[in-house]
């Protein structure tokens, strides 16, 4: 069978080639075992989420009737009361089965950032089974990083990228004089898909930070590459978010930002062990 070795700065002891080397074979075994188990838990969470399903989707629908009530208020020459409000930040459905499948939708993606940590553990462990026992260090590092930068994405853009984006359609559909009856169905496509998106882009810390200190990337060439890691950057945040500026903009400014904060991590590890 093929065997699997990669090159590092140190040089490794024969043991630890040997300890660090997998065939074919066991690399496929090893990704067999760790989907199951991040499957598993994702399983266990997206059952605990079917049970409080109701107060999530209340949780969820906050950037909603907070951006509703709002614009209720500043269009309306008196208060509204309470029913009023209500009304109008009730979001519709269009087809029987519309509910019960963004319920489950909705408790899916909840159920991955819950379980995210246990999820985020076995990836890392996974690459971790491939490195020198040296190298191992900075995935023990990663892994709590990589799921507190993931719910983190999700909440960034669940209370601030959110509020800013419907805030910007409804004001829009206010000036064109259009009237609005978002579904439940589409909204919830909008959140969820969202909340992934920029759940993974704050990954781009800790993915910058582990590929330089295991020396696959130096900080020079990250350094020189900004002008291109921009382009791409760009061109990631209009092909995975809504075509709208706000959306494009709203993940492109935070994701460099990250990136910058990742060759900071790496510059201060670098003089750290230095």
């Amino acid at each position: 069978m093929p065997v699997f070795k990669r090159k590092s700065k140190k040089k490794p002891d024969k043991d630890s080639v040997e300890n660090s080397t997998m065939s074919l074979g066991d690399h496929l075994e090893e990704l067999r075992m760790r989907l199951l188990l991040a499957l598993g838990g994702l399983a266990i969470a997206f059952i605990i989420c079917l049970v409080f399903g109701k107060y999530i989707i209340e949780f969820v629908k906050l950037p909603y009737a907070q951006v509703m009530t709002e614009n209720i208020k500043s269009i309306s020459s008196k208060d509204p009361n309470t029913f009023e409000i209500k009304e109008h930040t009730k979001l519709i459905v269009l087809a029987p089965a519309e509910v019960m499948i963004s319920y489950i939708k909705i408790c899916l993606i909840s159920g991955l950032v819950i379980s995210s940590p246990w999820v985020f553990y076995q990836l890392w462990m996974f690459i971790a089974a491939g490195l020198y026992p040296h190298e191992k260090k900075y995935v023990h590092l990663a892994v709590p990083f990589s799921a507190i930068l993931f719910i983190a994405g999700a909440l960034f853009f669940l209370f601030v990228v959110a509020r800013i984006c419907l805030g910007f359609f409804i004001r829009f559909s206010d000036i064109l004089n259009i009237d609005r009856k978002w579904t439940l169905q589409y909204y919830v496509s909008f959140i969820t898909h969202l909340m992934l998106v920029f759940g993974l882009a704050f990954q781009t810390p800790t993915a910058i930070f582990f590929l330089n200190r295991t020396g696959l990337v130096s900080l020079k060439t990250l350094s020189n590459s900004r002008k291109y890691v921009i382009l791409v950057i760009v061109i990631v945040a209009a092909m995975v978010t809504p075509p709208d500026v706000v959306s494009q903009i709203a993940l492109a400014v935070p994701l460099y930002a990250l990136f910058e904060m990742g060759i900071l991590l790496s510059y201060l590890a670098g003089r750290k062990s230095s």
